[in-house]
């Protein structure tokens, strides 16, 4: 942008003006930015910040505070029957020499490690199966395939408890292949996998119609390239649908990671976490260390709790890492 002013009144003040002879002013570039342009992006940045501030406060109130609450109680040794002295650090070291923690931890992570991966795979068939469905079809099997997500997880534990009873559908299916029966509940090999199969069918709603819509966000024209060039199904899958689905695989991934690794009404209601302590999860371990009734219950599962949410933290940390998401492609 620039000026246009007469020679004689810029440049040479005392010489004669020549009012047909123009010289060129060029303007100071922070001068271009009109006030009216900074007023509105303050405005906007208020407006930015009233619509932030309701959940801003929500999360310093219940998420925030409790934490660091629960941190600071997590350096005294809190009891029922005298005054909390403050011992520092001392409940991580008991804490962290407990096996029964670490335990807890690689039940939580094998437990994840079968319902998390499977669970997505059938989601990921059944999405791709009801894409190819008529309108009227689709919407019956989207609603088939919500019930489980509204289904208690406590009446879920009912149900498969008696799945798996010495009479039950699981032990009867077995015995039209001339198998068992299984005491599934009462073996330490079975009894993980049998809790993670209501986990996988409590998960597998929500999981699908969100691949479901992931899916139908892709454009056809991908798949019509890839079909004209001989393509099938797996080949679509694993070049197309995939690496287009990144970002959303990998936010199930994490939250189904977390929420497994989380998982206690299952276990308490099926097993206990029997037998043996092979399906006490950590939310389990910390429970029952909590209701033992020791005079220092509190704080040791205040404590594990904290070093649980710093497992979940590291772990969900290390796979937003290794999947290196800020790369992935939106479809």
């Amino acid at each position: 942008m620039s000026v246009l002013a007469p020679q004689g009144s810029v440049g040479n003040p005392g010489g004669p003006a020549a009012p047909d002879t123009v010289a060129v002013i060029a303007l100071d570039p922070k001068r271009r930015r009109p006030r009216a342009n900074a007023a509105g992006m303050r405005g906007q940045s208020r407006t930015a910040y009233l619509m932030i501030a309701p959940m801003a406060i929500l999360l310093g109130i219940f998420v925030m505070w409790p934490l660091i609450y629960a941190i600071y109680l997590s350096g005294f040794e809190i009891s029922f029957y005298q005054d909390p002295e403050f011992v520092g650090l001392q409940f991580y070291q008991y804490v962290l020499e407990d096996k029964r923690f670490w335990a807890s931890l690689g039940v939580g992570l094998a437990y994840a490690a079968m319902v998390v991966p499977l669970g997505m795979l059938i989601s990921l068939l059944i999405a791709s199966f009801i894409k190819t469905l008529s309108q009227r079809l689709a919407a019956y099997m989207k609603t088939t395939v919500y019930v489980p997500a509204v289904v208690s997880t406590v009446v879920a534990s009912v149900l498969y408890l008696f799945i798996y009873q010495d009479q039950g559908v699981a032990n009867w299916l077995l015995s039209l292949l001339r198998l068992g029966p299984i005491n599934w509940l009462n073996s330490p090999v079975t009894a993980l996998p049998a809790i993670a199969v209501p986990g996988i069918w409590l998960g597998l709603g929500i999981t699908t119609l969100i691949m479901l819509a992931a899916l139908l966000d892709i454009p056809d024209s991908y798949y019509e390239s890839a079909q004209l060039d001989g393509a099938g199904f797996v080949k679509r899958t694993w070049y197309i649908t995939l690496p287009v689905m990144r970002n959303v695989l990998l936010y199930l991934f994490v939250t189904g990671f977390v929420g497994a690794m989380q998982m206690l009404d299952l276990p308490l209601i099926m097993t206990n976490g029997g037998p043996v302590g092979a399906t006490t999860t950590p939310n389990l371990f910390i429970f029952n260390t909590f209701r033992d009734g020791t005079a220092y219950a509190t704080s040791f599962s205040i404590t594990a709790a904290l070093l649980l949410f710093a497992v979940l933290g590291t772990l969900s940390a290390f796979i937003f890492r290794l999947v290196n998401s800020e790369k992935s492609l939106d479809g």
